[in-house]
C-alpha cells in the first residue's frame, strides 16, 4: 500500500506543478501583451502614427497622474468614485439576491413580476439617470442609485434562474421530511447556487462602474467620471486617459477581490 500511496502523491504533486507552470505562462504572456501595448502606444505617439493630442502617450498620462497625485486632487476624485462604486455594487448585488429569493419562495409573486422584470431588463438603465437625479437630487445618492440600478435587475434574473436550476431531488428529499419552502431554500437551494452568485458578482463589478461613471457624467462635480467630462471640455485628453487608466486598474482590482472570494468560498464549501 505504501508504494501506491507514494505514487498517488507524486501524481498529485506533478499535477500541482503543472498548474503552477501554466499559471506562470499565462501571467508572463499577460505581462508581455501589456508591455507591448504600452510600448506601441508610446512609439506611435512619438512618431505621430496616431494623433498625440487625441490619444496622448503613456509617458504623458503618467506625468499627469503623478502631478495630480502630488497635489492630492486625484486622490480625492478616486476616493469619491470608489465609495460610490462599492456602495452601488453592494446595494445592487444584495438587493438583487434578496429579490430573487423572494421570487423563488413565492411562485405566484414570481409569475406576477415576470413581465415587469423582462421589461426592466430590456430597458436601458442609463436612460433613467435624469429621472434619478430629479428624484434623489444631485448628491451621492443619485450616483449610487445609478450604480445599483444597472446591476440589480440582471442579478435578480441570473440568481433566480440559478435557484430554479437546482436539482429538484433536493427539494423532494427535504419536502418528504416536512420541510417548509423557506427551509428548502435555506438548506439546499441557497447553498447550491453560491457559485452562480459569485459569477454574478464578477459581472456586477463592470456594471457598477458603468452606472457610477454615467451618473458622474450627468451630475457630479468630483470623481473620475467628472474628470473625464472636464478633460473633454478643456481638450485635455491626457487627463481623460489617465482617468480611464485608473478606472481600469481599480475595476481589475475589484474583479480580483471577487475572484479570491470565489476561491475561498469554493474551498470552504468543499
Amino acid at each position: 500500500m505504501a508504494p501506491e500511496t507514494k505514487t498517488d502523491n507524486q501524481l498529485f504533486q506533478q499535477h500541482k506543478n503543472g498548474l503552477k507552470r501554466e499559471k506562470r505562462i499565462v501571467l508572463t504572456w499577460q505581462a508581455i501583451l501589456l508591455i507591448a501595448f504600452i510600448g506601441f502606444w508610446e512609439i506611435a505617439s512619438k512618431f505621430y502614427w496616431i494623433d498625440p493630442l487625441l490619444f496622448s502617450s503613456p509617458s504623458e498620462v503618467t506625468q499627469v497622474l503623478l502631478a495630480n497625485m502630488a497635489d492630492g486632487s486625484m486622490v480625492t476624485h478616486i476616493q469619491i468614485t470608489l465609495f460610490e462604486t462599492i456602495a452601488g455594487f453592494l446595494i445592487g448585488t444584495i438587493a438583487g439576491i434578496l429579490f430573487a429569493s423572494i421570487l423563488w419562495t413565492s411562485p405566484r409573486f414570481s409569475r406576477i413580476m415576470d413581465p415587469y422584470l423582462v421589461i426592466m431588463n430590456a430597458m436601458p438603465k442609463v436612460a433613467l439617470g435624469p429621472i434619478l437625479i430629479v428624484a434623489l437630487g444631485t448628491g451621492y445618492f443619485s450616483i449610487i442609485a445609478m450604480g445599483a440600478l444597472v446591476s440589480v435587475i440582471i442579478t435578480t434574473l441570473v440568481v433566480y434562474n440559478a435557484f430554479n436550476e437546482v436539482d429538484p431531488n433536493y427539494e423532494k428529499v427535504l419536502k418528504s421530511f416536512g420541510a417548509t419552502r423557506w427551509q428548502q431554500f435555506k438548506e439546499a437551494i441557497f447553498p447550491a447556487t453560491l457559485p452562480a452568485m459569485i459569477s454574478t458578482l464578477k459581472v456586477n463589478v463592470g456594471l457598477s462602474w458603468v452606472g457610477v461613471i454615467v451618473g458622474e457624467f450627468l451630475v457630479a462635480k468630483q470623481g473620475l467620471g467628472y474628470l473625464i467630462i472636464y478633460g473633454f471640455q478643456v481638450f485635455d485628453f491626457s487627463l481623460v486617459l489617465s482617468s480611464l487608466v485608473l478606472i481600469a486598474i481599480f475595476a481589475a482590482i475589484m474583479y480580483k477581490v471577487v475572484e479570491k472570494l470565489e476561491g475561498w468560498l469554493i474551498k470552504n464549501k468543499a
